[in-house]
């Protein structure tokens, strides 16, 4: 057995999955408890404290304070990638945008969420996706709106900095035109150019509490993200959803989720594309 620099107990375990669960909805399973262990021993050193024991009081006693904001920013999974399930930006592309101009020529105007965006990669890919597909369509703009529960990787997000690994996949052509490559200092850096990163506002939002947005959209985004919540939370999320997404919007979800007997609002056009119906 590995001997640990701290005790973590089963119901330690517990008691933090459970007071995450209540704020963002995640299910965490048995299976994530070395994963637990391993992002919040980071906490207690930096927080000087002894044992599991003392954290757990710490968040018991102060529920709403800044270190529950540093336990849902632990132990949130953020795996992201530029142009992730490119089939989805590929539809936007030639699909959604041309439906629009034809269809809403008094607009000019499509509005996206990015739900649950982690450190950008997706806002970004959509921003140069709408910029291009845009590009012979005059007067016709884009706003992208991109939120995340965690504070740290929307931090990350509105930089728009990145390393050289995190675009080596990409399209020399797209990342000449839409990327700067850092010197001195920064070399094997790269940064979106401002007319990409303009597109964009971010901002911090829990999917599992109150909110409502400003307009409603023409599409949302919000990929690989309900798998982690259970039937009702997925429901309850699904459904408002559907309120803030225009007649006839469209939801994007990932490769591994499904609608199926979630909600009867939405009807599935593609691989993980669906549309609103009422």
């Amino acid at each position: 057995m590995v001997e640990r620099e701290f005790v973590f107990s089963q119901q330690n375990f517990d008691f933090l999955r459970s007071i995450s669960n209540k704020k963002t909805g995640i299910v965490v399973t048995d299976d994530k408890f070395n994963m637990f262990y391993a992002r919040l021993s980071r906490r207690l050193r930096k927080l000087g404290l002894a044992d599991f024991d003392s954290y757990c009081d710490l968040i018991r006693n102060d529920p709403n304070g800044e270190e529950m904001i540093e336990l849902v920013n632990a132990v949130t999974t953020n795996l992201t990638s530029f142009f992730r399930e490119n089939h989805h930006f590929e539809y936007l592309s030639k699909t959604i945008v041309p439906e629009m101009v034809k269809n809403k020529p008094a607009e000019r105007k499509i509005r996206i969420w990015s739900a649950g965006c982690s450190t950008g990669e997706e806002p970004y890919s959509l921003g140069i996706t709408l910029h291009e597909a845009l590009a012979p369509h005059v007067g016709w703009n884009a706003e992208i709106l991109a939120t995340d529960i965690d504070s740290n990787v929307l931090a990350k997000a509105a930089s728009g900095v990145y390393s050289g690994e995190r675009v080596d996949g990409l399209d020399s052509r797209r990342l000449q035109k839409w990327f700067m490559r850092g010197k001195g200092a920064n070399s094997g850096m790269v940064r979106l150019k401002p007319e990409i990163m303009g597109l964009i506002r971010f901002g911090q939002l829990n999917l599992m509490e109150d909110w409502r947005l400003e307009q409603p959209q023409d599409v949302i985004f919000c990929r690989n993200v309900i798998i982690y919540f259970d039937k009702v939370s997925k429901t309850k999320l699904v459904e408002r959803f559907a309120d803030n997404i225009k007649e006839g919007g469209y939801l994007f979800i990932g490769h591994s989720e499904s609608l199926f007997k979630l909600t009867d609002r939405f009807e599935l056009i593609g691989k993980t594309i669906y549309r609103k119906i009422r």
